[in-house]
This record gives structure tokens, C-alpha cells and sequence, in this order.
């Protein structure tokens, strides 16, 4: 339900946004928006935060406002589907310049509530406040989860998989740095992903993953933090890296550059028992529509090795997004 709000710009404009938004499942939302609190009610609860800015995420020039809001809420989202959790509640905090028309606002939300909704979520609360420079969007989302899978799973003798292709959204960040116009495919992966929630969901209930964590930052750097967390080294196969066609028609060492390192790609990546999703993954694809790709194994050690093409191993490159070691957008 939506608590009635009262009088003021500021709550008009929140009206404004919730006009069309959905209730929520009763089963999981008690109280939604308007009041100081949403009220839940939830067995294991997966909770997770994101937060997108202004000329470090995304760039107005880039994206119109609904895809700034989806895209904000879908990431977040995405690390709900790292643990195989079901989101049913976003709770969006906006801060935005004092002179920011109004309908460009109301496109935003359009834009978070049509991503949340499409992922089986709704909108449940947040804040709308002034900010002196640029807009920000700070993204919490709510998920159940029964049987989560955590980065630290991850044992010796694993097989490492990723879901999708690798590397469209990343030639499109790189071509809208330059001032081109990028691939019409490699322009939506990086405006439109897509959270893996159902894909997730399917593996943990088939039991397959160990470990799992999304691709945010790139295979290279995402790796790392399940082998930091399982304690174990993983051992990427530079021959088996499913680059997509996007980034290999940059050449084949951009592509599987931009493939390995660089990241907003959304997909998942997982461990999983030796020899156990082999037998899955025709249901999968069937299911899905995309493809499963074994890159690599889980060894005794630490960090991330890559295995080149020609069977030597190398310490991976330093690489993958670090939001203090360079610029984004």
C-alpha cells in the first residue's frame, strides 16, 4: 500500500512519481511509500546498495533520463542475482539540482520503476533531495533468498563459467569517450543490461554454483574477489573467453581486452563442482536463450592466473574498473 503523503513541492513531485508505480506483493510489503519506514516481512533477507553518478557512471549525453533510472536500478539489482536472490523492493534516494525540470525527474523514476518491476520488484520507498552538482541515484534493493551463494564457496577443482558474451557495453563506453557513435547491440548492453536474476535462481536451484559474483568490473577483477573470498587461485583460459562480436570486431586484442577487463557486462560468473554443469547446460541455453562458457579452474593458491593461448601461465594484468585508480564516464 502507499501511505497518502501531504502538502508540498517536494511531496507533489514524489506523487508525481509513485502515480502509476505498483503496490507490491502483500506476501513480502506491508506499508510501501509515504511513511518513514516500508514495512516487510521476509524469512532471509539479501539486502544490497548501489549508487550511480553523474559523469562517473553515465553521462546525460549518453542516456535519456528513463534509461539513467532503469539503468541505475538493473545494476543494483544484478547483485541480487550474484546470490541467487528473488528482489521484491527498491528504495531509490534521488538528489538532483534545484533548477532540474520536473518531467526530467519524473523520466527517471519511469525508468527505476520499469526496471524493478520487470525484475519482479517494486518500488517501496526512498528520498528526493537537492544536490549542488550532479545527479545522483542511490539504489537499495530487497530480495528473499533461501540457499544464497556467496563468493567464498569456491573450492579446489571447480570449473569457473560465465553466462553470456563479454565486452559489448565496454566498446560502447569506449566509443561514447571518443565522441562515436557506437553499435546499436553494444550501445543496449551498456544502456539496457540486464540483472541474471532468473538465470541465477535456475543454477542455485539445480544446485550447481559454489561461488558466484556478478560482472560489474570485468572477469579479470571480479575473479579476484572470489579467489581472495574462497581462498583459493583461479585460473582464467584466455582460448575460452566468449568475447562478443561487438568487441572482436575491434581486433582480437582489444576484444579480448574489453572482454576481460572491461566490465559493465552484467553477466554472472560462478564456480561449480567439476564435470556438474556440463550436464545442465543444454537446459539452460533451451531455457535462457544464452549461452553458459566454461573459462576456467579453480586451483590451490591465490589471486588470478591466466592461461594463454599458448598454454603459458601468466599473472593476470592489472586491470578491470577501480573507482580511485582512474576515471569512469
Amino acid at each position: 500500500m502507499h501511505v497518502p503523503l501531504g502538502p508540498g513541492a517536494e511531496f507533489d513531485r514524489i506523487r508525481r512519481f509513485l502515480a502509476s508505480a505498483r503496490t507490491g506483493d502483500p506476501k513480502y510489503v506491508r506499508v510501501g511509500p509515504g511513511d518513514d519506514a516500508a514495512i516487510i516481512e521476509a524469512g532471509r533477507l539479501a539486502i544490497s546498495t548501489d549508487m550511480s553518478v553523474e559523469n562517473v557512471h553515465f553521462r546525460r549525453e549518453w542516456l535519456t533520463p528513463p534509461e539513467i533510472g532503469a539503468r541505475a536500478t538493473m545494476v543494483a539489482l544484478s547483485d541480487q542475482a550474484a546470490c541467487a536472490a528473488l528482489p521484491f523492493g527498491v528504495l531509490v534516494s534521488l538528489a538532483v539540482a534545484a533548477d532540474e525540470p520536473a518531467d526530467m525527474m519524473a523520466s527517471i523514476m519511469d525508468g527505476v520503476r520499469a526496471a524493478a518491476e520487470g525484475q519482479g520488484a517494486v518500488l517501496i520507498g526512498g528520498d528526493l533531495t537537492r544536490s549542488p552538482g550532479p545527479i545522483v541515484i542511490d539504489v537499495i534493493t530487497l530480495g528473499s533468498v533461501e540457499r544464497a551463494v556467496l563468493r567464498s564457496g569456491a573450492r579446489t577443482g571447480d570449473t569457473v563459467w560465465v553466462t553470456g558474451r563479454l565486452g559489448a557495453a565496454a566498446a560502447a563506453v569506449s566509443d561514447l569517450g571518443r565522441g562515436r557513435t557506437p553499435d546499436a547491440g553494444a550501445r543496449v548492453a551498456y544502456a539496457s543490461p540486464m540483472a541474471r536474476t532468473r538465470e541465477a535462481r535456475w543454477l542455485a536451484e539445480h544446485e550447481l554454483p559454489t561461488a558466484m559474483i556478478d560482472l560489474s568490473d570485468g572477469l579479470a577483477s571480479d575473479a579476484a574477489h572470489i579467489a581472495a573470498a574462497s581462498g583459493r587461485r583461479i585460473v582464467i583460459e584466455a582460448a575460452e573467453l566468449p568475447v562478443h562480436d561487438v568487441a572482436a570486431s575491434r581486433g582480437s586484442e582489444e576484444g579480448f581486452r574489453l572482454a576481460l577487463a572491461g566490465g559493465d557486462d552484467y553477466e554472472l560468473c560462478f564456480t561449480a563442482p567439476a564435470g556438474a554443469v556440463e550436464d545442465a547446460r543444454s537446459d539452460f541455453q533451451a531455457a535462457f536463450a544464452v549461452p553458459l562458457t566454461r573459462v576456467g579452474t579453480v586451483e590451490e593458491g591465490r589471486g588470478v592466473m591466466l592461461r594463454e593461448s599458448d598454454g603459458e601461465l601468466v599473472p593476470m594484468p592489472d586491470s578491470g574498473f577501480d573507482h580511485f585508480a582512474r576515471r569512469q564516464a
